[in-house]
């Protein structure tokens, strides 16, 4: 059995809270036995954390590859830039054609795949790029680590790195400082929603100029999102899962690379889960939010529908209401709807009351 099929499914074993090693873990037994290198200090003994690292790097040595692109796709002005110290911290900026001399709005698109996979290169063959640049918007398409690599907390704190490093290179590109907005799917929804409602991490006095920089944006637009990333929360909105559902007892535990769910009740972890709670993140100055999760249905079915569904896009409005911060949910829009492309123009060219 390939590696990559071993070891999530012994990552995602149920486990106490105990430390989960071969000693005690039938599959980090065996995958001791497939892939003995993957016991980085040699004493024998397969830990979870070692077991991770195996992965990632092993997921490094292939990583998730671009997408085959049709002959009209979109060849980036800036390709592969490197915006931190991960093998996957790597964007492309398609620049717009704009004004002479003026600096132009940007969009940063996030790719979505679960924090499992995808790539930014699905970006230059997208409509909605090809309309943003027409309408002299910029556009980076970014790619980050995923789930073999890290915890989505530190998932999330690399896209807003993306997000900081084009605002220190936004001289070199001509980019607006002030008109950033996000947008993606699934999890770039998710992770736009995070960016949109997290206070700014801008730390003025941080050795790393790019750390200095905003992290705040103008708009997102949000499609198929999840209303937040503190799991605990779900059940409040969407209902008991079905068994089904789930991976494994300890699937939500291992989002964020804790050994266990009783993890969750510690101080690091209510931490933890504070921090990639978007819902409790949102606030009267939150910019505009366009949401756009068209699996309506009234309870979820299956798993997709726990994940994608229009409770998740509702949820966040009704928290947006309560805090006096806009936000729009497509599906119960009634009258014309607007495009993504109107709405991130509107927002975005200072058009927007």
């Amino acid at each position: 059995m390939n590696a990559r099929f071993v070891f999530p499914l012994l990552l995602l074993t149920s486990i106490g809270s105990a430390q989960v090693s071969s000693e005690n873990n039938d599959r980090l037994r065996e995958a001791l036995k497939r892939y003995p290198e993957a016991d980085g200090n040699k004493d024998g003994v397969l830990t979870m954390e070692e077991g991770l690292a195996y992965l990632a790097k092993r997921k490094g040595k292939t990583g998730s590859k671009p997408e085959k692109l049709p002959a009209d796709a979109l060849k980036p002005d800036v390709a592969d830039v490197a915006y931190g110290s991960h093998e996957r911290d790597r964007l492309d900026l398609y620049l717009a054609k704009g004004a002479e001399g003026k600096n132009s709005p940007v969009v940063v698109l996030i790719h979505g795949g679960g924090f499992r996979n995808g790539d930014k290169s699905r970006w230059a063959a997208d409509k909605d790029t090809k309309a943003l640049l027409s309408q002299g918007i910029s556009c980076a398409a970014v790619n980050y680590p995923f789930l073999d690599h890290m915890p989505i907390q530190d998932i999330l704190r690399h896209c807003a790195r993306a997000v900081q490093f084009l605002r220190s290179r936004s001289g070199e590109w001509k980019l607006e400082k002030t008109r950033f907005a996000a947008m993606g799917g699934s999890a770039g929804a998710g992770t736009s929603l995070w960016l949109a409602t997290h206070d700014d991490l801008a730390d003025p006095k941080a050795e790393d100029p790019v750390l200095r920089e905003s992290t705040r944006l103008t708009c997102a637009v949000c499609n198929s999102t999840q209303a937040t990333y503190d799991v605990t929360r779900w059940e409040s909105f969407l209902g008991e899962p079905k068994p089904e559902f789930r991976t494994s007892e300890t699937e939500a535990a291992m989002f964020y690379h804790l050994p266990s769910f009783t993890e969750l009740a510690t101080e690091k972890g209510k931490a933890i889960l504070k921090e990639c709670d978007m819902l409790s993140w949102i606030t009267k100055d939150d910019p505009p939010l366009l949401l756009s999760n068209p699996q309506v249905v009234e309870a979820p079915s299956n798993r997709g529908e726990r994940l994608h569904c229009i409770h998740h896009a509702r949820e966040i409005h009704k928290h947006c209401e309560a805090a006096g911060a806009s936000s729009l949910v497509l599906q119960e829009v009634t009258g014309e709807k607007p495009t993504t492309t109107q709405f991130l123009v509107k927002h975005l060219s200072g058009a927007a009351e």
